[in-house]
């Protein structure tokens, strides 16, 4: 019988600093998180400048080249309506 007591003081002492150092380790953690978002912020990348509103214009080699080759996959019934950047 005294054997189990012992087992079971040892399993209460070693899970209960288990936990004590692993909440020991979650406030360090939060704390390490406040205290460098707080002294050195994330640095702000300032927005490129959009361009100005409309199309580009499409050169017209590209576009040449573009038209040529639906008319090759479509055997000249298709047309080139409206061409866009993605």
């Amino acid at each position: 019988m005294e054997n189990i007591e012992t087992a079971l003081l040892l399993l209460v002492v070693g899970m209960g600093t288990v936990f004590a150092i692993l909440i020991l380790v979650i406030y360090l953690g939060k704390s390490l998180i406040f205290l460098v978002n707080k002294y050195a912020p994330e640095e702000e990348i300032p927005l490129k400048q959009m361009p100005a509103k409309g199309p580009v214009p499409i050169p017209g080699n590209i576009l040449a080249a573009i038209t040529a080759a639906v008319n090759v996959v479509t055997h000249g019934k298709g047309k080139v309506s409206k061409i866009e950047k993605l």
